[in-house]
């Protein structure tokens, strides 16, 4: 390693930094404790609480509702966790696992993934979903364990993998009639709307247990962000002051979206700019910076964007590049295919066939990504028009290429 490339790394290495534990302001972070939900912790305690009293004499189901940022993942997860240390200290072995609709989009790939948090020892491949979750049962029967399970973005699953599928988790216990029921579930999904495809008795069955996230106020935002503030960075290094014109930014009360994983962001970029500044304090110039840095319209379809897969994510920079060339707000399908293969062909990657972007199409319209509609009447011959009603799409363009890449580099496809 040559001296000078040596020496920037070891400054950089050695300086002093603002932040304390930079992950505690990630999304992948559990919190100790989750201020202002409470109440819907409470609720899953009640809901659950069988698990203890008599577990085994049937089987839970939760929706859990809410909007982008209101803390519907954190929320299961920080349950998750703490009731199963709970439980032990009651004799009981419960166990959580967190399932990820976007990522595993087949009832096949959410039985394998419950099944691989379980630790349940089934072969890499040659069985069914029916089958697996089958031995799944046995599994928990033979090891006498319980389960709850959050499948979190449901709604993306019940759209993608249909009825069937969901019906096959939902009612799990009218198709594998045991004396023991094991397995508990916690639906985690955007709104009940998105669930309206569903069979009108399964959606029925579904709200019967619901808790509801509401957006967060100002004030609440500013009690999260102090949390976090005081995990990340070193005393002395910020002030309320910048937090309460975050929190008031953001906050539901006051015309935002009450989205906490906003404001965290926000927080965050505040912090990494008033370090690159070498400032040793995080100022209200650096929230203004980091507010106007990231359009809340991306953030609330990012997580959607982040677990697309790779070509999907190619797909959707030909349609920003050419919503933002043509200035309309509607594109050909055939046109983005176009500039589908141009992307591909820069970035290094080859091209998928018409079924296969179609398919992803449809995929981003479903995760809610696009807008994709029929030509219809005024136009010759019928095809297939794309939009995007978020923005500002310069900023989405960048967001899209940086993630892309990073995909690349780690071979994701």
């Amino acid at each position: 390693m040559g001296e000078d490339v040596w020496k920037i790394i070891e400054e950089e290495v050695e300086r002093p930094s603002i932040f304390k534990s930079k992950e505690s302001l990630t999304p992948e972070y559990i919190p100790d404790t989750l201020p202002h939900r409470e109440k819907e912790l409470k609720e899953l305690a009640s809901y659950f609480k069988h698990l203890v009293s008599s577990p085994g004499s049937f089987s839970q189901r939760v929706l859990l509702i809410g909007g982008v940022g209101t803390g519907k993942t954190a929320t299961a997860r920080v349950f998750g966790r703490d009731f199963t240390r709970y439980a032990l200290t009651k004799g009981y072995k419960v166990k959580y696992a967190h399932v990820n609709c976007h990522s595993n989009r087949t009832l096949y790939n959410v039985v394998a993934d419950m099944s691989r948090q379980l630790n349940a020892p089934l072969p890499s491949r040659g069985l069914s979903a029916r089958e697996m979750f089958e031995a799944l049962l046995t599994y928990l029967d033979e090891t006498d364990q319980y389960a709850i399970i959050s499948l979190d973005e449901f709604h993306y699953f019940a759209s993608l993998a249909g009825r069937d599928a969901v019906y096959f988790i939902v009612r799990a216990y009218d198709v594998f009639e045991t004396p023991v029921k094991r397995l508990n579930f916690i639906f985690i999904s955007q709104d009940t709307a998105k669930l309206s495809l569903l069979d009108p008795s399964l959606e029925s069955y579904l709200l019967r247990h619901m808790i509801k996230l509401e957006p967060y106020t100002s004030a609440q935002l500013l009690d999260i962000l102090r949390y976090r503030a005081s995990k990340a960075f070193y005393e002395g290094t910020y002030d309320d002051t910048v937090l309460k014109f975050i929190a008031d930014y953001e906050g539901h009360d006051k015309g935002g979206g009450g989205n906490a994983r906003h404001a965290i962001e926000v927080l965050m970029i505040a912090g990494v700019m008033a370090e690159n500044e070498g400032a040793k304090r995080i100022t209200l110039e650096h929230a203004r910076k980091a507010i106007m840095k990231i359009s809340r319209d991306i953030v609330n379809v990012s997580e959607a964007i982040n677990y697309s897969s790779l070509h999907e994510l190619l797909i959707l920079l030909a349609a920003v590049r050419l919503l933002r060339r043509t200035g309309n707000p509607y594109v050909k399908i055939g046109d983005v295919e176009k500039e589908y293969e141009l992307v591909c062909e820069t970035l290094g990657q080859q091209p998928r066939r018409h079924t296969q972007v179609y398919e992803y199409v449809m995929n981003l319209k479903k995760a809610g990504v696009i807008e994709a509609k029929s030509s219809g009447k005024g136009m010759k011959g019928r095809t297939t028009l794309i939009g995007i009603n978020y923005g500002p799409l310069d900023m989405l363009e960048q967001y899209l290429l940086d993630l892309i890449k990073r995909k690349i580099a780690i071979g994701a496809t």
